[in-house]
């Protein structure tokens, strides 16, 4: 049974947590891999460079989406291709995401939470743009 008190603070923890690790994971490929250094790791695994940079903006974006809660469920179900092509591309490096080059369990559970938010909605102290524009304190339905 869903408590329906707690839900929505649930569905927040989710929702910052995932936007703070999506905007890590964009300043990774940024100051520590660089952007020519992720677009060249891109382009080995025969994706085209702006695959790199459209990832890149979305983790960027799509994790302060999720902070702010603006969109949260579009954003989630947008960012499910992204992990999924990143599950993809850890599949040959084996289960354990601390295996060389970073196995597939992390993206592929990272897919599972993007539903789960998709699933749950914004919850708490999410920004509401049809309603005044505001952020809203108040638990949120959607």
């Amino acid at each position: 049974m869903i408590d329906n008190q707690t839900a929505p603070y649930a569905a927040l923890i989710l929702r910052v947590s995932m936007g703070v690790l999506f905007i890590a994971h964009g300043l990774l490929k940024v100051l520590v891999f660089t952007i020519p250094g992720t677009v060249a790791f891109f382009e080995s695994l025969g994706l085209p460079a702006i695959a790199a940079y459209a990832t890149i903006a979305a983790e960027l974006i799509g994790g302060v989406a999720l902070i702010l809660g603006i969109g949260t469920r579009v954003v989630a179900l947008g960012l499910i291709p992204l992990m999924l092509g990143a599950t993809w591309a850890h599949l040959g490096n084996g289960w354990v995401f601390s295996a060389e080059g970073g196995g597939w369990e992390f993206p592929a559970f990272w897919t599972v939470m993007l539903a789960v938010q998709a699933l749950l909605g914004s919850g708490a102290y999410a920004v509401n743009l049809t309603q005044s524009g505001s952020a809203n304190g108040a638990p949120a339905r959607a």
